[in-house]
């Protein structure tokens, strides 16, 4: 029995030997590297195709596939199949890529007209209103079919932004030069020449797919305006309909690319010296030396239902290095081969997963299976001279006079109390999320003894004003004046180098960007939101108050406005609110609107007066702005929740005048009372549901905003200082998970800002050391166990 025990003893430290060496090899899977690298991408990506029920689409998406697969591309991959009932029946790739079916549109439901290209924004379209995954991601990148993936296209990398878009050039789009776009846009100053690839932001994707689909259409009908000189198709036969429907469709939605000619490339180019790209878009026929190949020769191959069936070899690497001396053509011709050869790799693996027999073997096939095709295949990355590139361009300005958009402000104005301080942190925390495009400036409105005391320097990038509130020549105290004196001071003392400037207000949260191109503002025309309540522009309030009752625009909220429309009404904006704030006797309700008859709300005709002053007639939007606990016009999206008034739902309730005097920005970890969790909402009304949605999502926006306010002010952890315990009313543990939570979310993403995602890659050799190391353990194993022994255990 000691025998036995030894020899177990020497069995158990082997097997715990190869225990190791098996936890070794498993972290040598290239699939688990692939998984890691999703699970640290900062956000979510989803990559989407579109094709149809075709042959033709169908090897194109096997090569796809097959490269994606390679390339590291976090996240998922949908394939977006257009096909009628009809088609369905008899197709047989059912199994060849994630797929979500999507209505065809080739021969258009209405017009008759047969355009396939038309599918892929309408596959995008659909997809957005039916798929799950469009409401579970942040980022989107759109391929074409005919493309092969080199490399993960990473939006963080690239410097996709929202409001954004990286894409490719396509310098042919000669439509937005000419009367094309001023027929089909109403800002063909903004057309960019863009396509192929799409790196974007799903909110822009939301907001540019309906008009990607519709304006294709228009463009499609125009058949007067088919002509190469026109569109710089070479056929004048409309088929590229579809590229100026996203170019159109883009503009009316004040989207503004970032371009690169880094990212794709096209076989048979040759790509600058210090590029790799990331993908090869095979849709023209490439050569080299007397081998070729165009994706249209194959219009009609089932070569993916055909086992052993492969595109032609093309030459061999030694072949190219001996038939070309010169390198940059060399390093295209590689460029060339490696596409087909991934293709036809592709191809094999298909077939083997489907059954088909082993292949009989070849030189082909021996070298696709080649440490040296391995290493001409692995992942690419960004050079750094990409890289620095793709983080320094410039949104494409279509070469045209007034195509960089104009640049804008957001100012806003406060007081020197806890009561604005939170308020602050809110809408500085929303305009970093929103995209919107400048800088932001709080007008900080103070008296030097206030000033003194303040602690709230650091929330916002700030103007500092002195307060009006007690009125220096009347004594009334009135601290709405604040809001029109603080943007005369601005002006007057502050470098202004905007173009326009949107004017907010504090108790604000923003969801999106809010911009000049998408809200059509113009010089003499500013933009602002409806305030219908201010029936003194209807009756004789306006009559005694501005020459212009007629101009009168009852308006306020959020403002839009050309700077030299602001210099000219600013000081208009002040004396208008003093003579009405001085107009005691139409205080009334009947008069004002204003229900306390207190004339509140002075400031607010101050700036309706001031402009019809100056005849300034306001572009009025009401999708703009939400107060939470109003439910929006459906199918839209506002920018801006102002939480000006009470709000609730079920039994929990919000009112930012209960907050007046509690400082919850300087006392750790002070919070708002938390929302419900939308997921316990139950209404079957489609409105309420939605609008309780958003009161939710306001309240919880503010909630965040204080979190990572606490985190940068290195507030003391909860239970660590009894003081700061006793002053925190957080008695609820879930608040304690929240904070946690997004402590560590923050200084995750802290580090993935720099450190972004990489690729392993896990090349051959790893792995014959791996099995290496197996066999000498498992050597090891036979030798520890002496005869005897082996006998006993039998």
């Amino acid at each position: 029995m000691g025998d036995l025990g030894m020899g177990m003893d020497k069995v158990g430290m082997v097997l715990a030997m190869v225990v190791i060496v098996m936890a070794i090899v498993g972290r040598c899977d290239p699939s688990e590297s692939n998984r890691d690298m999703a699970r640290r991408a900062p956000w979510r990506i989803h990559t989407l195709f579109s094709v149809e029920c075709q042959d033709y689409f169908d090897w194109q998406t096997v090569g796809l596939m097959h490269s994606f697969r390679k390339s590291g591309q976090p996240g998922p991959i949908t394939r977006l199949l257009s096909c009628t009932d009809e088609e369905m029946k008899a197709y047989r790739g059912m199994d060849l890529a994630p797929t979500f079916r999507v209505p065809s549109m080739s021969r258009h439901p209405k017009t008759g007209d047969w355009y396939p290209a038309i599918n892929k924004p309408a596959g995008v379209a659909y997809w957005l209103d039916h798929s799950e995954d469009a409401k579970n991601v942040d980022w989107v990148v759109i391929l074409d079919a005919d493309m092969i993936m080199r490399g993960p296209i990473l939006p963080w990398e690239v410097g996709a932004e929202r409001g954004k878009p990286v894409a490719a050039y396509y310098g042919y789009l000669i439509g937005c030069d000419n009367i094309l776009a001023k027929l089909h846009t109403a800002h063909p100053e903004y057309c960019d020449k863009v396509g192929g690839l799409f790196i974007m932001h799903i909110d822009d994707l939301k907001a540019v797919a309906p008009l990607w689909l519709s304006k294709t259409e228009e463009v499609r009908q125009d058949r007067e305006h088919w002509a190469t000189n026109i569109t710089g198709d070479i056929y004048s036969s409309g088929w590229i309909s579809e590229m100026y429907g996203y170019a159109f469709g883009a503009a009316e939605v004040g989207l503004h690319h970032k371009t690169t000619d880094d990212l794709m490339i096209y076989p048979g180019y040759v790509p600058r010296k210090d590029v790799e790209p990331l993908l090869l878009h095979y849709g023209l026929a490439f050569s080299v030396g007397n081998w070729s190949f165009s994706k249209l020769e194959h219009h009609e191959d089932d070569i993916v239902y055909r086992c052993g069936k492969l595109f032609p070899p093309p030459p061999y690497p030694r072949q190219v290095e001996q038939m070309e001396a010169d390198s940059d053509k060399r390093r295209s011709f590689f460029l060339s081969i490696e596409c087909v050869n991934t293709l036809n790799e592709g191809l094999l693996i298909h077939h083997a997963a489907t059954g088909c027999p082993k292949p009989t073997w070849s030189k082909y096939l021996s070298f696709l299976k080649s440490q040296r095709f391995s290493e001409m295949t692995k992942p690419k990355s960004l050079t750094p001279q990409m890289h620095k590139r793709l983080q320094a361009v410039k949104t494409e300005s279509s070469g045209k006079p007034g195509g960089i958009r104009p640049k804008i402000h957001t100012v806003f104005s406060t007081e020197c109390s806890p009561y604005f301080d939170w308020q602050t942190v809110g809408l500085m925390h929303s305009f970093h999320l929103s995209g919107q495009p400048g800088n932001i400036t709080r007008l900080l409105s103070c008296t030097e003894k206030d000033l003194m005391k303040y602690k709230g320097h650091d929330l916002a990038p700030t103007h500092y004003v002195p307060s009006m509130s007690r009125h220096p020549l009347t004594g009334d105290w009135y601290p709405a004046i604040n809001k029109p004196a603080a943007v005369l001071h601005w002006l007057n003392h502050a470098a202004i180098d905007a173009e326009y400037i949107v004017i907010l207000d504090a108790d604000m949260v923003l969801r999106g960007p809010i911009t000049p191109w998408e809200f059509n503002a113009e010089r003499g025309h500013p933009v602002s939101t409806p305030y219908g309540y201010l029936v003194g522009c209807d009756n004789m309030l306006a009559q005694i108050h501005t020459r212009h009752p007629e101009a009168c625009d009852k308006v306020g909220g959020v403002i839009i406005m050309h700077i030299d429309d602001l210099r000219k009404f600013a000081l208009f904006w002040l004396h208008k609110t003093e003579e009405v704030r001085a107009d005691k006797e139409h205080y009334a309700t009947k008069f004002t609107g204003d229900i306390y008859s207190s004339g509140w709300i002075s400031e607010m005709y101050g700036y309706s007066f001031g402009a019809a002053e100056i005849n300034l007639r306001h572009r009025i939007n009401p999708d703009i702005l939400i107060y939470p606990g109003y439910a929006p016009r459906k199918g839209v999206e506002p920018r801006v929740f102002h939480y000006g008034l009470k709000f609730g739902v079920g039994n929990w309730s919000f009112d930012k005048a209960d907050w007046r005097n509690t400082d919850v920005v300087n006392i750790c970890w002070s919070k708002f009372p938390e929302p419900p969790d939308p997921s316990t909402l139950s209404s079957t009304d489609d409105s309420t549901l939605v609008r309780d949605k958003l009161s939710i999502e306001c309240a919880q926006k503010l909630n965040e905003a204080l979190y990572l306010h606490h985190m940068r002010r290195k507030c003391i952890e909860a239970g660590k200082d009894n003081l700061s315990q006793s002053k925190m009313n957080v008695s609820n543990g879930r608040w304690q998970e929240r904070k946690k939570a997004t402590i560590r979310l923050y200084r995750d993403l802290q580090q993935s800002l720099h450190d972004p995602p990489d690729v392993v890659i896990v090349r051959p050799r790893y792995w014959m050391v791996c099995v290496w190391m197996l066999c000498v353990f498992g050597f090891l194993l036979v030798l520890s166990v002496e005869p005897g022994t082996m006998r006993m255990c039998i």
